[in-house]
Parts: C-alpha cells; structure tokens; sequence
C-alpha cells in the first residue's frame, strides 16, 4: 500500500512539472531576455540571450492597455517561441509588414483582450519605439485560407496565435490575427519625456 502511494504521488509529481514546465521556462526567459535586449540596445547589435541560445532579441512589445510588455525574439521556430514572441517577418528597424508569432497560453494569451482602437508600441533596437492601432481582429483557417503578407503595407503589423485560447490540443489549424497599423514613430527622447510628464 505505501508502495502505490508513494509511486502515485511520483507520477502526480512528474505530471505536475511537466505541466509548469514551459510557463515557467517562459516566465525566467523573460528576465534573462532583459538583460540581453539592455546590452543589444546598448551595442547595437545582436546579443544572445545565453551562450547556447539560436535567437536574439530584436524588439519590445507593449500592450498599454493590458498593462504587459515583453521582449520578441528572432525567429518563429519551436526553440524561440518557447522563450518569447517571435518575428517572423520584417526589418529590425520596424519597416513592416512585420509578423510576430507566439504561443496562446504564454506570452500571446493576452492577445484575447485586445479590441479594435488599442494601441500596441514596437521598441527598435535603436530605442525608437513605433506606435500602432488595432485595426481588426479575426480567426483564420488555415486550411482553407493563408495570410497574405503580400497585400499589407509597410506600416502593418500583425500580431498571430494559434486558436481557442483554452484549447487543450496543440497546434490545430485555427490561427488568432491580430491586424494594427503604424501611427508615426516616437524617438526615445520623446517617450522619456512623455513618462516623465506622465510620472509628475
């Protein structure tokens, strides 16, 4: 009997860290992303976030009205994605289209509060940061329909997840598509002084 007990609480165990496993990942990625995404901006160039790692940071992205903000990676494979958002396409220097992925139950779950008229912030690696405005928001299959990047201006982004948010089965053919459209940039002296106003 202390035998099965013990070995049901070994497989409890076991399930329960697979189970955190990859929030978490994500969660101490984050902070380690900061510091890499400090010294990019600082040396202007590419700075992996540890020595193994196969992706860099290449942006920040606020969503104000949600009140979170995080680091996006370069790339859209499994590995990165795992760690943060990833760009799959577009410059570095937030001339778009720009199209970053990102998981549903991590870092892109917030993506489901967004409305049309939000505001979303892109950070370059030169501490520009560019202004956007939710255009729409749609679900797309992907079985039927493919997202035409060819079609979209310089100024769109568009913000991609896979869908229902509380989905239990992984990667099926439902895609979240967030679309906004650039406002003019804002220099990073501008933004220190509108956080400044904003803090007084």
């Amino acid at each position: 009997m202390t035998r099965l007990l013990l070995l049901l609480v070994s497989i409890s165990a076991t399930l329960l860290v697979f189970g955190l496993w990859i929030p978490l990942k994500a969660v101490v990625a984050q902070e380690l992303l900061e510091m890499a995404w400090a010294e990019s901006q600082a040396r202007q160039q590419e700075t992996r976030p540890w020595p193994w790692a196969d992706t860099w940071p290449v942006a920040r992205l606020n969503l104000p009205e949600l009140g979170d903000s995080m680091i996006v990676l370069a790339g859209g494979h499994g590995e990165s994605l795992a760690f943060g958002p990833g760009q799959v396409l577009g410059s570095e220097s937030g001339k778009g289209p720009l199209v970053i992925a990102g998981h549903r139950d991590t870092h892109f779950r917030q993506l489901q509060y967004l409305e049309p008229g939000n505001e979303l912030k892109l950070q370059s690696r030169d501490g520009d940061w560019h202004s956007y405005q939710v255009l729409n928001i749609r679900v797309v299959d992907s079985r039927h329909e493919q997202i035409d990047t060819g079609t979209l201006g310089d100024n769109t982004l568009l913000l991609v997840t896979c869908y229902p948010f509380d989905s239990m089965n992984a990667g099926g053919p439902l895609r979240y598509v967030v679309e906004a459209r650039a406002g003019k940039p804002v220099m990073r002296d501008q933004m220190q002084q509108t956080e400044t106003v904003v803090g007084t």
